[in-house]
């Protein structure tokens, strides 16, 4: 049976909706996975390191054929990255694009390289903001629903509709 995975994408490089978009044809093209739905686009703040370019965000919900493991979807989101230019930098450092697995179905996974869902999305204005226009009424660990969640994080972080 086919699962559904969230990906954050992000991008504050070159020409970022353009990097968004490859991404998702990227995603879209591969064998096994197939692009259902997409956020918004929203621009939001540097986190971490905050002397660099503004970041456009937004969140795409996958579905995975059966024989896509968790590992595989890994490697595929770091090949697009690297084929797409990005190159190591320091943490939280600007990119060309940032593909993360938010969400596979019920998965909880932590193991070396890979943690699911991701460590930090309940935290992040970035991700939670995006995630609400796909899966609102998805329920956060708290217990208030993702739409609850982003309407806090959105009050207390910069994050904008990108027009």
């Amino acid at each position: 049976m086919a699962r559904l995975a969230y990906l954050g994408l992000g991008t504050n490089l070159g020409d970022r909706v353009a990097h968004l978009r490859e991404a998702i044809a990227r995603l879209n093209a591969a064998i096994g996975v197939r692009v259902l739905r997409e956020s918004h686009i929203y621009e939001t703040e540097p986190v971490g390191m905050t002397d660099q370019p503004r970041f456009l965000n937004m969140a795409v919900e996958v579905q995975l054929a059966d024989e896509v493991t968790p590992r595989d979807l890994l490697a595929l989101a770091k090949r697009f990255e690297a084929e797409m230019g990005r190159k190591p930098r320091e943490r939280w450092g600007p990119r060309e694009i940032d593909i993360d697995i938010l969400l596979l179905g019920e998965e909880r996974i932590t193991e070396p390289g890979l943690v699911i869902p991701h460590p930090q999305m309940w935290e992040r204005a970035f991700v939670a903001v995006p995630l609400a226009d796909l899966v609102p009424e998805m329920r956060a660990p708290r217990g208030e629903t993702v739409e609850e969640l982003a309407a806090k994080l959105q009050q207390a972080q910069g994050i904008h509709a990108h027009l």
